[in-house]
């Protein structure tokens, strides 16, 4: 069941305002960089030891979850990131061995093969107690508490359960998975991001003449809802309409629809790739007034070794991917050494 639609009352979902209020004591701008870097580090070390997208996506979250709470000048994002995908090893049942994890973190983080990791020795050692401490740390932040939703199941519903274009479902799938770089998993509910994801893919796959966002999320005229003849078209204007009617969101869901995919394109603005031709689309005008939070990446500096490589620089992006509801999106986009 998708479930409302509704902005759920959860400790972990804050107005992006909160983003300015964080417990990190630098630019708004440069934190998110930094969050952006570290979940594509938690990715990367993800991948190479094989766990499945799902908890990959678990990671991430509990990741923005974290620095929520605890400040980036106390707590190193790399280590965080470590200790994210250590613990949802463990939380999701997808076991691995805390020495084999250490090594891949070091190789990530120096930029070499791992094969130029010893097995075992000090230095190997002294990265597991990193990586244990910096869990407790994640313990404490999380409260115990390691349920996440994600916006993927959602999609995965929608798609099963409306007549949904395949390319479109790639490109959300895919828009998904990068909504991650960003903190949109602490301001909006999986179905906010999962609505966002699927709308902004239909402008895309739709072009640049088809209806602008605005009029995709925008609250429909009374007059529109009033009852028509039987057809078996959907009764929405258009099909960005017919989800977010899918989803029983009203007014306040759809005002925060706009928030999230405004977003979500001043990310991949940021990447300063002209191949992102999501970036071309205009953002919705309707939207509430959120902290701005990315500054072109080649303003801030470019991705420090061993922490991957930001959007900008994969091979696979939302406009070239091939993604499908059960493929391995984090295999595709990011197995990269």
């Amino acid at each position: 069941m998708i479930g409302s639609g509704a902005q759920q009352d959860s400790q972990w979902l804050f107005p992006s305002t909160a983003l300015n209020n964080t417990p990190s004591r630098v630019p708004l701008t440069r934190e998110v960089y930094d969050r952006s870097r570290a979940v594509e580090l938690l990715f990367r070390i993800g991948v190479s030891i094989s766990l499945p997208s799902d908890a990959l996506f678990t990671a991430a979250t509990w990741f923005h979850r974290f620095y929520m709470r605890f400040p980036m000048e106390d707590y190193h994002r790399q280590e965080i990131a470590a200790a994210c995908v250590f613990l949802v090893t463990k939380t999701d049942e997808c076991g691995r061995k805390l020495r084999d994890l250490t090594r891949v973190y070091m190789a990530k983080v120096a930029g070499v093969d791992i094969r130029e990791i010893p097995a075992e020795g000090k230095e190997v050692e002294d990265c597991q107690n990193m990586i244990l401490r910096a869990e407790e740390a994640l313990l404490e932040a999380l409260g115990f508490d390691f349920v996440v939703d994600i916006p993927h199941t959602v999609l995965t519903e929608l798609f099963d359960a409306m007549r949904i274009d395949e390319q479109v479902q790639d490109h959300a799938w895919s828009f998904a998975h990068d909504s991650y770089r960003t903190p949109l998993c602490v301001l909006y509910s999986p179905q906010m991001i999962a609505a966002a994801c699927i709308i902004l893919a239909q402008k895309l796959v739709e072009g640049a003449q088809s209806p602008s966002l605005d009029h995709r999320v925008a609250w429909p005229d009374p007059s529109s809802t009033l009852p028509t003849p039987p057809s078996h078209q959907p009764s929405s204007p258009d099909a960005s309409r017919s989800v977010l009617d899918h989803l029983s969101f009203g007014a306040g869901e759809m005002a925060l629809v706009a928030e999230a995919l405004d977003i979500l394109l001043e990310f991949y603005r940021a990447q300063d790739r002209p191949y992102l031709t999501v970036s071309e689309i205009a953002p919705p005008t309707c939207t509430p007034k959120h902290p701005h939070m990315f500054d072109p990446v080649t303003q801030i500096n470019p991705a420090a070794p061993g922490e991957g490589q930001s959007l900008s620089q994969n091979t696979s992006t939302p406009t070239q991917g091939n993604l499908t509801p059960n493929s391995n999106a984090a295999s595709t986009e990011l197995n990269q050494n």
